[in-house]
């Protein structure tokens, strides 16, 4: 009963914005949460369904578990790249199926594997517990716990220190030498009220190795990315976003409908692209062991996200190497 309530809740919260975005141009009336699983049934990439989505903490437990395994015969040094396509929804995953310059497919036709993850606290029909948007979904993965733990249910909010992220833990218990995050959003820490603005100082306080970069947008954090990489010693985790898909998302309609839309998610991609064939150039690339990861924080509906519907529910994992699912998720 419980289920079947919160199922009518978002349902009748997307059709309202379903009908609202008609109005307005911002999304089309085709897009009716059933059209919108037939959408991502049709996309063979994903190795598994809508209903045992995972939930996108499983980013912190593959990070972390990597850089405390065992290293591989030949391997001397273990890195890690994750590259995040803010606002980037699920569904549009299918235009990179007939794409030649895909990032995704680049990992995934060469031993990766692409999953469905879900944003929101807990998958969907069920109501969010924690909002649609960058804050709390970047969060929730550099965390690997959801806002009832880290305390991020919106954006604008200051995260406590008693909730570091891995950026700064793997560096402070000695498991990496160094770590950096690159971004070009301003709500991350460029103020007081952002989410890591005070791990920000508490890593600079403490002398810590890890790196809180801001650009002014899209080509400067992939500068910085670049610049990083092409270093002989390069920073052993390296987390960074790429705003293209929420930026066009926002002013003009979230969803492969949208040619601009469509366009912002060619322009990640092909930065995407760089970043991996700049790391594959690397001298020492063959004695590296290396992760390399690109997912989303939320997906979007009309010209916005945050709310409960399928549309801004359901994100996605692809990674270089098969993904292996946490015990008990």
């Amino acid at each position: 009963m419980k289920l079947s309530i919160q199922r009518f809740i978002a349902l009748a919260v997307t059709y309202f914005l379903m009908v609202t975005g008609s109005v307005f141009g911002t999304n089309r009336m085709s897009e009716t949460p059933d059209q919108y699983v037939k959408y991502i049934e049709g996309i063979s990439i994903f190795t598994n369904t809508m209903e045992d989505a995972q939930p996108q903490t499983i980013v912190y437990s593959l990070i972390k578990d990597h850089f405390t395994s065992a290293l591989p015969q030949g391997k001397t040094e273990k890195k890690v790249l994750v590259i995040g396509y803010d606002g980037c929804r699920a569904d549009t995953l299918r235009l990179a199926e007939s794409s030649k310059t895909s990032a995704i497919l680049e990992l995934n036709d060469n031993g990766g594997e692409t999953i469905l993850t879900y944003a929101g606290g807990v998958n969907y029909p069920y109501l969010n517990k924690q909002a649609t948007s960058t804050a709390p979904g970047w969060c929730s993965m550099l965390t690997g716990q959801w806002a009832d733990v880290h305390g991020i249910k919106r954006n604008g909010q200051r995260k406590s220190n008693d909730h570091l992220t891995l950026l700064t833990t793997l560096v402070k218990d000695g498991i990496i030498d160094s770590s950096a995050f690159y971004i070009s959003w301003d709500g991350h820490f460029s103020s007081y009220f952002t989410t890591y603005y005070p791990e920000k100082q508490y890593v600079e306080e403490n002398g810590i190795n890890a790196h809180f970069v801001h650009a002014d947008d899209d080509a400067g954090t992939l500068d910085n990315v670049l610049t990083d990489l092409r270093q002989t010693d390069c920073t052993d985790f390296i987390f960074t976003t790429l705003e293209h898909t929420d930026h066009v998302g926002h002013s003009s309609g979230f969803g492969a409908w949208n040619p601009k839309y469509r366009q912002a998610f060619a322009d990640a991609e092909k930065d995407g692209l760089e970043m991996i064939k700049t790391l594959r150039e690397r001298e020492t690339y063959d004695s590296e062991d290396w992760l390399i990861l690109i997912t989303t924080d939320h997906g979007g509906y009309n010209l916005n996200h945050g709310r409960c519907t399928i549309h801004e529910r359901y994100t996605f994992l692809t990674s270089n190497k098969p993904i292996e699912i946490p015990a008990g998720k």
